[in-house]
């Protein structure tokens, strides 16, 4: 991270470990998330050790509601937002490369449909004059593969999807190597089970069981539904291009593939999941409390959120119009979308998925452990 940015994280460390001594002290909430299991564990909490609580939070904002020293009480604690705010700077804190963590500044929503508008621009100027953009291909021409060879698409997101893959993994390398934590202890089947269950079921979504207090103080379980149809439409969909990969690849069956197919049927069911899982995380964040989180995150989760949904439904917009005139602007519009989403997976709110993996991983290691001075969990 660059040097600028220090006395930044050193206030927000300063606060956080202010804001978890008081929290270790009153242990009202331990109810509630990993969170608060994971800090009683410590007398002190150092820089890896807020980095990790940080991103171990999922933000149900349960424990803001409960807390009788949040504001206006004298002490101010804000417990889901300081850590928000930490989470923040842990993103840029572990990019690869490093120098590209600064994009975490400027990737909000305008910055993500100027990258859409100019990728899907570079591909119209590509498909050559507009008589064969606007031209009508059938699926027996290849439609979409008529103004892009598969050979072309493939190479271009394959080198993008390698530098993206290279650049998560680096990320991640990076924040587990500050938890002190060894590599063999990651892959241990009993962690790493616990921590998949964890993710794949959100369990720490519902706010010590009624549902997060999200968007406001009334419980509700309204974001953990979005959020499963945001991350099953997009596993659905991701499912959809590899099974399509296997098809051309290894069965040497090549697209556009019948309405039928396998690889249609999930994209399609994976589309929708992707329409209404976006849709409604962006109307929880339009109607939630202000107090929940952190103000200056704002357009850097709308613009993941918006990406996600621009590259459903311009995918099923291009599903429909793939024998028509208008799918070559489609196509263009939806290679933009993908594109832009991808570039921007290393350094925007998808990070977060990673770090708060591998804080839920660490959690289940450390339950393993004796409790200090106690004896075991």
């Amino acid at each position: 991270m660059p040097g600028r940015d220090a006395p930044q994280l050193a206030g927000l460390i300063e606060e956080a470990q202010r804001v978890l001594a008081i929290c270790n002290a009153c242990r009202y909430c331990e109810g509630y998330c990993a969170v608060f299991p994971a800090l009683e564990r410590r007398l002190a909490f150092d820089e890896a050790d807020v980095h990790y609580l940080a991103n171990l939070c999922h933000n149900c904002g349960s424990c803001l509601y409960a807390c009788q020293y949040a504001p206006p009480h004298e002490f101010q604690l804000n417990f889901p937002r300081v850590l928000a705010q930490v989470r923040k700077e842990t993103y840029r804190k572990y990019a690869w490369p490093a120098f590209l963590g600064a994009a975490f500044e400027w990737n909000g929503l305008i910055a993500a449909i100027a990258t859409v508008a100019g990728i899907a621009l570079l591909f119209m100027l590509l498909a050559g004059d507009s008589s064969r953009l606007f031209a009508a291909y059938s699926d027996a021409q290849g439609a979409f593969y008529a103004l892009m060879p598969h050979g072309a698409m493939a190479g271009l997101f394959g080198v993008v999807f390698l530098f993206v893959l290279a650049s998560l993994a680096m990320s991640f390398e990076r924040f587990w190597s500050d938890t002190g934590e060894r590599v063999a202890e990651l892959v241990a089947p009993p962690a790493l089970s616990g921590a998949t269950w964890d993710a794949a079921g959100l369990r720490y979504l519902d706010g010590g069981g009624d549902g997060c207090t999200y968007p406001d103080e009334k419980p509700s379980f309204a974001r953990r539904r979005f959020h499963h149809l945001t991350f099953y439409g997009f596993m659905l969909c991701f499912a959809a291009t590899a099974v399509g990969t296997i098809y051309h690849y290894v069965f040497g069956i090549r697209a556009p593939y019948p309405f039928w197919s396998l690889p249609v049927i999930l994209g399609t069911v994976g589309g929708l999941g992707l329409i209404v899982g976006p849709v409604g995380l962006l109307w929880l964040r339009h109607v939630r409390d202000p107090d929940l989180g952190d103000r200056t995150q704002t357009g850097m989760d709308v613009a993941f959120i918006a990406l996600l949904l621009l590259t459903s439904v311009t995918g099923l917009a291009l599903l429909a119009l793939r024998e028509t005139r208008g799918m070559g602007v489609a196509l263009a519009i939806h290679l933009g979308a993908v594109l832009a989403l991808f570039v921007t997976l290393p350094y925007g709110k998808f990070v977060h998925a990673l770090y708060r993996f591998a804080a839920l991983v660490r959690f289940h290691i450390e339950r393993r452990r004796p409790l200090p001075e106690t004896g075991t969990d």
